[in-house]
C-alpha cells in the first residue's frame, strides 16, 4: 500500500484506543494529542477509533462515579488506553467528587488489568538545557533513561494495619514480593534495555530488607538469560543521589514499587518540567495505559496554557509499545524536539531572558508540532 506521502506500507493498521480525557487540563491536552494522532494516521495509512469515555471528577458528575461500567467496559474492548489527568483543587478534596478520586479511577485501572509494569523515561531535550535544575556541568554528556517500576507488590499492597499496644499507637506496612512478581518486572527492563544501551541498575535496599535481598537474588538469576546486558545493583539511597550527581551514567533503571514511586518523582525534575514526560503502565499481555505524569493542574485548566507534550509524549509511547509503531513513534518525538529546536514554548518551559524563544499557547504548540510531523520525512534514529 502507499499512501500520499509515497511512504509504502504493506498494512494497515486498524485499533481502537480508549480515550479518557479526564479533569483539569485532560481535555484540552488530550485534544491536542488526538489532532497528532490523525497526521500520524494520514501519513502512515493507519485506522485509529477513539471512543471516549468519563473517568475521574467528570464522570462523578453524570454517574456519582469515578470510574463508571461503561467507562470499564470501553477499555476492555480496546487495544490501549490513552489517559489526561484526574484530580480537583487542594482546597476541595473533601467534597465527594473529588475524595479518593486517584484512588478510585487510575488507581482502580491499574489493579483491575494487572498492570505490573511503570516505565518513565526521562530525558532532558539539549534545546531546554538552560531550565534544568542540574548545572550545565552534570548534564553535559547527556540524560536518556527509564525508571521501570514494579506496581503490584511492596507495602502499598501488603497488610496494612494500625492498633494500640501499651497505651500508644503502633502502625505496620508490610512489604511483599513473590520471586513471579520480580521476575516478571526483572524481564521487562532487560528486554527494554537490548533496544536501548544495553544497561540494567536494579535498586534496592539490600543490606537491610528481606525483600529486597530476594529482589536482588531473582533479578541476578533473570539478567543471566540476558548475557548481553551489564546488570549492576546499586542501593536506593545512593541512586537517590546519583540521579542528582550523575544522572548520565543510566540507562535502565529497574526497581521496586515504592522506590520507583520515590525515584521517578525525582528523575522528573531533571528536565525542568512534568509537562514533557510521559508514563505507560503495561501488564504482562501487553496492554497498557499511557499518561503524562504532571496531574490535572486545575489552577490552569480552561485557559488554553497548559503544555501538550507530556500528553503528545505519551500516544508516542503507546504506538511504539503497544502497536508496535516504532517509526510513527519516533516521528513524533522527532517533531516535539524540533518545535523546541526552533524556539516554541508553552508557559511552563518558557524563560524570557532565554533568546530566540517564543511563547505559545496550548493549540499554537501543537500546530507547530503538526507542521514538522506533515513535512518531515524522519525514519530514523535519535
Amino acid at each position: 500500500m502507499t499512501i500520499s506521502n509515497g511512504i509504502t506500507r504493506d498494512h494497515m493498521m486498524q485499533k481502537q484506543i480508549a480515550v479518557l480525557p479526564g479533569d483539569g487540563i485532560g481535555e484540552e491536552v488530550m485534544a491536542q494529542a488526538l489532532r497528532v494522532l490523525d497526521v500520524i494516521a494520514q501519513r502512515f495509512g493507519h485506522q485509529f477509533t477513539t471512543p471516549k469515555g468519563l473517568v475521574g471528577g467528570a464522570a462523578y458528575d453524570k454517574f456519582s462515579s469515578h470510574l463508571p461500567e461503561e467507562t470499564l467496559s470501553l477499555c476492555k474492548s480496546s487495544d490501549a488506553i490513552l489517559f489526561g489527568s484526574v484530580g480537583g483543587p487542594v482546597a476541595e478534596q473533601t467534597l465527594n467528587k473529588w475524595k479518593n478520586c486517584e484512588i478510585n479511577s487510575i488507581l482502580a485501572l491499574r489493579k483491575i488489568f494487572k498492570f505490573n509494569a511503570n516505565l518513565r523515561p526521562v530525558r532532558i531535550f539539549p534545546e531546554l538545557a538552560e531550565i534544568s535544575p542540574l548545572k550545565t556541568t552534570i548534564i553535559e554528556k547527556g540524560v536518556d533513561l527509564v525508571i521501570v517500576r514494579e506496581l503490584l507488590g511492596d507495602c502499598y499492597f501488603g497488610e496494612h494495619k494500625l492498633v494500640t499496644e501499651n497505651s500508644g499507637r503502633v502502625a505496620s506496612d508490610v512489604s511483599v514480593y513473590s520471586e513471579d512478581q520480580i521476575a516478571a518486572i526483572a524481564h521487562t527492563a532487560f528486554k527494554l534495555a537490548k533496544k536501548r544501551r544495553q544497561k540494567v541498575t536494579s535498586v534496592d535496599k539490600a543490606n537491610v530488607l528481606t525483600a529486597s535481598k530476594l529482589w536482588r537474588t531473582v533479578v541476578h538469576e533473570v539478567g543471566k538469560i540476558y548475557p548481553d546486558i551489564k546488570l549492576e545493583d546499586m542501593l536506593v539511597d545512593n541512586c537517590a543521589m546519583q540521579l542528582i550527581v550523575n544522572p548520565s551514567q543510566f540507562d535502565v533503571i529497574l526497581t521496586t514499587n515504592m522506590f520507583g514511586d520515590i525515584l521517578s518523582d525525582t528523575a522528573a525534575i531533571l528536565p525542568g518540567s512534568l509537562g514533557l514526560l510521559a508514563s505507560a503502565s503495561l501488564n504482562k499481555e501487553g496492554f497498557g495505559l499511557y499518561e503524562p505524569p504532571g496531574g490535572s493542574a486545575p489552577d490552569i485548566a480552561g485557559k488554553g496554557i497548559a503544555n501538550p507534550i507530556a500528553q503528545i509524549n505519551s500516544l508516542a509511547l503507546l504506538l511504539r509499545l503497544s502497536f508496535g509503531l516504532e517509526e510513527e513513534a519516533k516521528a513524533i518525538e522527532h517533531a516535539v524536539e524540533s518545535a523546541l529546536t526552533s524556539g516554541y514554548r508553552s508557559a511552563d518551559i518558557y524563560r524570557q531572558k532565554i533568546k530566540n524563544t517564543q511563547l505559545v499557547n496550548c493549540e499554537k504548540m501543537t500546530d507547530e508540532i503538526l507542521a514538522r510531523l506533515a513535512l518531515s520525512r524522519y525514519a530514523g534514529s535519535r
